[in-house]
């Protein structure tokens, strides 16, 4: 970026937001999946999808120069990229990139003032009792957001599974662990341990349980958190500040036994000055749940004081990194 003219870089970032919204539109009405192995035009699209012709023509010209969807003349083709945006694909992105651009997000993004000059989520100017109770109150944003916590663990839950031997544990509990998909993933490996999946109760209500997972309704916050010999958080912590993260771990703690393992699955934010997607993951935190991101030795000073020594960091193959922590 240093060869760069300053006033371009300055323009780009300015209207950085009109690439994402033409991402986020075109993932909404499904234009990858009206578009198969063979070309179509843009006319074809459009009817299929009900846009319009030219507004789509345009919306496919900007995107094609990113390297999402291929256009020719009129002609419109895939790449790997616009794959990614089928719903068949087996690593589809769909869901998250709708879950990004629902309209909560862009609306606390207008008020994202309000998180800078307070520190506070720009969500509570937008949607009363934030992020969550917005999304119990709409149940078809709900559906979205949980699509795409599902996509996201189709390419991280193998990643942490190939990443750290669970064979040594007995009974692994994973807290907040939504449906379960971590920890059924986990048990498929170690065949000799049980789990138990700890959650709110309106979360784990329609999760079935079996002979070696059992479920656990609770509130972190106000419930004991069941004794096992290995804890899961999975991007869990990056959605709350540093006193509630507190408060989680000596909960945890409070019920794990001596020696027991903690593993907390998260994006670690790097020292590296360049950009980087914790950066940006990052503020999307501060904007929507008060959370943050944070470095290995911000969760060092969250730990310590909790009751675990942290032991190491373990990167996966999908970038995410497991730290582990020890009951001290």
């Amino acid at each position: 970026m240093a060869d760069r003219n300053p006033a371009q870089v300055l323009r780009e970032m300015a209207a950085g937001h009109i690439l994402p919204r033409c991402l986020h539109t075109v993932a909404e009405l499904g234009v990858a999946d009206a578009l198969d192995d063979a070309p179509r035009s843009v006319g074809q699209l459009a009817a299929a999808v009900g846009a319009d012709v030219d507004a789509l023509h345009r919306v496919l010209r900007l995107l094609a120069a990113q390297g999402l969807f291929e256009l020719r003349g009129d002609e419109v083709m895939h790449t790997p990229m616009s794959r990614l945006l089928r719903t068949d694909h087996p690593r589809s992105m769909r869901p998250l990139v709708r879950m990004m651009g629902l309209a909560v997000h862009w609306s606390s993004y207008g008020r994202f003032d309000h998180a800078l000059r307070t520190g506070q989520p720009a969500i509570e100017q937008v949607a009363e009792g934030g992020l969550w109770a917005h999304l119990a109150r709409h149940p078809d944003e709900g559906v979205i957001f949980d699509a795409a916590m599902q996509a996201r663990s189709q390419v991280q839950v193998p990643a942490v599974v190939g990443a750290y031997d669970f064979t040594r544990f007995t009974v692994i509990g994973d807290i907040g662990g939504g449906r379960g998909h971590l920890l059924r993933a986990v048990l498929d490996g170690a065949a000799q341990a049980t789990g138990v999946l700890f959650d709110l109760p309106q979360v784990l209500r329609d999760v079935q349980q079996s002979e070696r997972l059992s479920l656990h309704p609770g509130d972190f916050f106000k419930d004991p958190v069941p004794a096992c010999d290995a804890y899961l958080l999975m991007e869990v912590i990056h959605d709350w500040g540093d006193n509630e993260s507190l408060a989680i771990f000596r909960a945890i703690r409070r019920a794990a036994p001596p020696a027991a393992r903690l593993l907390i699955v998260e994006w670690l934010l790097t020292d590296d000055p360049g950009p980087h997607w914790t950066k940006t993951i990052d503020i999307h935190m501060l904007a929507v749940v008060g959370g943050r991101q944070r470095t290995l030795d911000e969760y060092r000073r969250l730990l310590e004081p909790a009751g675990f020594s942290l032991q190491r960091e373990i990167p996966t193959a999908s970038g995410i990194s497991i730290i582990e922590a020890v009951a001290a």
